[in-house]
């Protein structure tokens, strides 16, 4: 009889482990991590975050929408984790001085512009409202319609004659941010 309980309880925590387990890596497996790299005028920038894809949702819109991300409320720009950006040396991120260091970056929508931040916490569930007492900037970046809707969030990083653009794109809103190295 004891042999039947034993073996009743092992059976339970076995599946609730792997209830557990696929629970938290599901998520990964539907927004996967990516890690965008460049090395431009003797700096290295990298940016680590995850990639969600639409699948038939409303992304962006008025609170009350429906839409996963409401205009105005933090956004982590990506999933799973907090979007990490890494540089190098000194740079202007769109006008404003930040150090060499590794930061969180988030975002909170808007229909006409999205405010970037960067702060000082990092190594954080991207899902939790970041320290804001952490934060070292904020700034405004305007949103550019896209014509053709883009599946799955992606972050680019393209060399320009100053610095670099980061190029971010998702469903049908794009972003460029201007980074000049300093």
């Amino acid at each position: 009889m004891l042999k039947k309980v034993f073996i009743v309880v092992l059976v339970v925590v076995l599946l609730l482990g792997f209830a557990f387990t696929w629970l938290m890596y599901r998520g990964r497996l539907l927004s996967p991590s990516d890690t965008v790299e460049i090395e431009h005028f003797n700096a290295e920038i990298s940016i680590n975050y995850s990639r969600p894809s639409v699948r038939d949702r409303l992304i962006f819109g008025p609170k009350g929408s429906g839409a996963l991300l409401p205009y105005k409320e933090y956004w982590r720009l990506g999933a799973n984790e907090a979007t990490e950006i890494s540089f190098s040396q000194r740079v202007e991120f769109n006008g404003k001085p930040l150090e060499a260091g590794t930061y969180r970056m988030y975002a909170f929508p808007g229909e006409k512009n999205f405010e970037i931040a960067i702060g000082t916490e990092t190594g954080k569930w991207g899902a939790r409202e970041p320290d804001y007492s952490k934060e070292l900037l904020r700034t405004k970046i305007p949103v550019q319609p896209l014509q053709e809707k883009v599946e799955q969030f992606t972050i680019m990083l393209v060399p320009t004659d100053e610095g670099i653009s980061i190029n971010i794109a998702w469903d049908t809103v794009q972003l460029e941010i201007p980074v000049k190295i300093l």
